[in-house]
């Protein structure tokens, strides 16, 4: 059985305070984007985990999708699988990439062996594989909070908007980008921004606490931003902890052959 893992976007990413955990609180709009992965799952006499396209670092037996399995098999007694999962999606992007190969990889276990796992339930099970893991149950825009494992509906949609993403070749890792953060309590929370204020007005009001950080670090980031807001964006941010960052733009764009040296994709919302 095959599916197609999507990634996600942060609109708006506030951090609110540090937790006794040792993790963050947090304020964003999670919203899916049709760049996917392809993740395969079969029947097989032994388990086991391959990947192609980009190329995944660290051991296979660590991998996400692996470790969303023997999540699975502890509580169900499910046969053995080949897992096979095609990177399509940047990694260190903030994208959600990996996790959205665990929360598919959970989905797609609980279709093929009739487990009948409530979405209630899978995003338990996600939860524990990752922060932004449970979003990728549903497939639509939730308001996260928490670490980004409680998760909210929220009123907004980009349908018909057009969506470019660019990334260096630039990895932050999530500890890297929280230690330039200095937690603190917004004027305004992300659902009233979103919901309440046109996108046109979303520049300097719906913000990404990481960027300051990320941005005095990797100028390239800034940079990026900048060139789609030159480029007729209604709308830029970086997404997550970086290192990616988007446009949103009325109209289709291609704007493939200005950011040749880094990952791009775009696309309709």
């Amino acid at each position: 059985m095959v599916c197609f893992p999507h990634c996600k976007i942060n609109l708006g990413l506030r951090v609110i305070s540090k937790r006794e955990d040792g993790y963050h609180n947090i304020d964003t709009c999670f919203y899916p984007i049709p760049w996917t992965d392809v993740l395969e799952i079969v029947p097989a006499k032994t388990i086991s985990f391959t990947n192609t396209g980009i190329p995944i670092p660290g051991k296979p037996e660590q991998n996400l999708c692996l470790r969303a399995y023997y999540l699975i098999a502890e509580e169900f007694d499910i046969a053995p699988v080949s897992i096979h999962l095609h990177k399509v999606v940047p990694m260190g992007a903030g994208l959600g990439g990996g996790s959205s190969d665990a929360a598919f990889t959970l989905k797609l276990l609980n279709d093929i062996f009739e487990l009948d796992i409530s979405d209630d339930q899978l995003k338990n099970f996600a939860a524990q594989l990752g922060s932004d893991c449970a979003f990728f149950v549903d497939d639509k825009p939730m308001l996260g909070s928490g670490r980004g494992e409680i998760l909210d509906t929220i009123n907004i949609s980009l349908k018909g908007k057009h969506l470019v993403i660019a990334k260096p070749d630039v990895h932050i890792s999530t500890a890297e980008a929280y230690q330039g953060i200095t937690p603190k309590m917004p004027v305004q929370d992300v659902r009233n921004i979103v919901e309440n204020t046109t996108i046109e007005n979303w520049s300097g009001v719906l913000v990404n606490d990481f960027e300051d950080s990320v941005f005095s670090q990797h100028p390239i980031i800034v940079e990026i931003k900048q060139r789609f807001y030159d480029e007729g964006a209604v709308y830029a941010s970086m997404s997550g902890s970086g290192a990616s960052v988007f446009g949103i733009f009325d109209k289709p764009k291609d704007l493939k052959h200005k950011f040749d040296q880094f990952t791009y994709w775009s696309g309709a919302l």
